[in-house]
């Protein structure tokens, strides 16, 4: 009967691991203890650490080369032959590609400061490598997940750097949403600044105002966050790599320390540069409570932004001075019902975001002493949110500002039965004047035309041009403007 599965051993104990896995014990291990369904550790922190793995090896190549021409072979310390570190260095691209994510078996929520996801990765590498050097998965005598797919790295060094990696390259995604974004906004509030609409303050009618000025708070509100996006790059760029278990470089060569992040900067394009103090990068993760401020304030935006439109939009809103475009049936017993799908799916997202705001501040706090052991569900909230961000701006880009219209004629129409024109005559009339006017509009329910021609408070000629756009939307008044 065919053998269906390994025997492998660590310090606890022995494992039956199915035959051909490509995990190993490590793994196993911490899937038996965090069994949590489907709660996938993110593919993109999986990818980084295959890049950040190979950096170590190819700098490991140049610092064996090195020390092998300086002392010759009598080396006190671990030499890995060629035709192994050709096998991890290849292992380790093809996890940096995003093959072979199905033998990653460790959720995102864990404990144990990442270990499981270091140690699911090296036993990756080795049984992908000794299937590539003619071994079995699981013959760790020729390579060794700790000895050799772990040369001279800690999990505390490895998975940080990773996970800055990581977030890297979705803040470049994210930046280019935002601007897409914002960009559009710009055109709205281009073609639309002189269409006039009633501002509201408390969601009363307050002032005129128009639709080019609400899209254009919205394009600078996003202008914020582009530029905010563009200086977290900064705030995260300096990594541990090779600083191992805590910021010190125990047990790691100087050369190593020295060149390894060096050698990830180049695979990666990204201005990765050395901690100046490894200590601190590796105790401290208020790097990442920073930048998530960030992106929380991104989620706040776009929520106020589709939060507006979707009243602006909605039944309750007199006129419908906004029309969203249709993109689902909204109801299975209502015919007919259309519903706001595109800003609900937004607000959903950013009250996600908060909540991974809570959490990653919150669990930041809770490292202790050298050591953050709650960095893979921090990671993990952290690359959830950059995603529902990349997300949201796609959506609204392509489901909501696209095929979006401005009711002009409900804007005006609304603009001068509403009140609050008044505000704009009370230079020329006075305050309890314009007051009047406003009260008499209000009981007879009609416009600013009407009330005016029975009160006569304003020439008629007079009154039209002062409820002209281009006057209603003029930064203050001069005195030769009224007089």
């Amino acid at each position: 009967m065919q053998e269906l599965f390994r025997t492998e051993r660590d310090t606890l104990g022995e494992m039956q691991i199915p035959l051909d896995a490509l995990y190993g014990i490590n793994a196993a291990r911490a899937g038996e203890n965090f069994r949590v369904e489907n709660f996938l550790f993110p593919v993109e922190w999986y990818l980084a650490v295959g890049i950040v793995k190979l950096a170590c090896y190819k700098t490991y190549r140049k610092f064996r080369d090195a020390a092998l021409a300086k002392k010759g072979k009598d080396l006190p310390i671990r030499i890995i032959d060629d035709t192994v570190l050709d096998a991890l260095t290849e292992s380790a691209g093809e996890v940096a590609g995003g093959k072979h994510f199905g033998s990653f078996i460790v959720p995102a929520m864990q404990g144990g400061a990442g270990t499981s996801i270091n140690m699911n990765i090296n036993e990756i590498i080795t049984n992908l490598s000794l299937l590539k050097t003619g071994k079995k998965p699981g013959d760790y005598s020729y390579i060794d997940p700790t000895e050799d797919a772990n040369i001279f790295q800690s999990t505390n060094d490895v998975i940080p750097s990773a996970l800055t990696v990581a977030v890297m390259r979705l803040l470049s995604v994210l930046e280019e949403s935002i601007n897409k974004l914002r960009q559009i906004t710009e055109e709205f509030e281009k073609e639309n600044r002189k269409k006039l609409r009633p501002g509201y303050t408390q969601m009363q009618e307050a002032v005129p105002s128009s639709f080019g000025l609400l899209f254009g708070a919205y394009n600078e509100a996003l202008s914020r966050d582009w530029w905010r996006v563009s200086k977290c790059y900064e705030r995260i760029k300096q990594i541990n790599l090779g600083g191992g278990a805590i910021g010190t470089g125990m047990a790691i060569p100087r050369f190593f320390i020295m060149e390894v992040v060096p050698e990830l900067r180049t695979l990666t394009g990204f201005q990765l540069s050395h901690s100046e103090n490894l200590a601190d990068t590796t105790s401290n993760l208020d790097k990442w409570v920073e930048i998530h401020a960030i992106l929380k304030a991104h989620a706040v935006n776009l929520e106020k932004m589709v939060s507006d439109i979707r009243l602006l939009a909605s039944d309750i809103s007199a006129g419908k001075t906004v029309i969203i475009p249709e993109k689902q049936v909204g109801s299975s017993i209502m015919p007919g019902k259309i519903n706001p799908v595109i800003p609900e799916f937004v607000i959903s997202a950013a009250h996600r975001i908060y909540s991974n705001d809570i959490l990653i501040s919150s669990l930041s706090a809770q490292g202790t002493l050298e050591l953050n052991a709650y960095l893979p569900i921090i990671g993990s909230a952290l690359i959830e949110s950059l995603n529902l961000l990349v997300a949201c701006d796609r959506t609204i880009l392509k489901n909501l500002f696209t095929g979006l219209k401005i009711n002009e004629a409900a804007g005006y129409n609304a603009l001068l039965r509403s009140p609050s024109v008044t505000t704009a005559l009370t230079p020329y009339i006075g305050y309890h004047n314009a007051t009047r006017l406003a009260l008499a509009m209000k009981e007879n329910e009609t416009g600013i035309f009407e009330a005016n021609s029975k009160l006569k408070l304003v020439d008629p000629e007079k009154l039209k041009s002062i409820l002209e756009p281009g006057n209603l939307l003029k930064l203050g008044f001069s005195l030769d403007e009224i007089c």
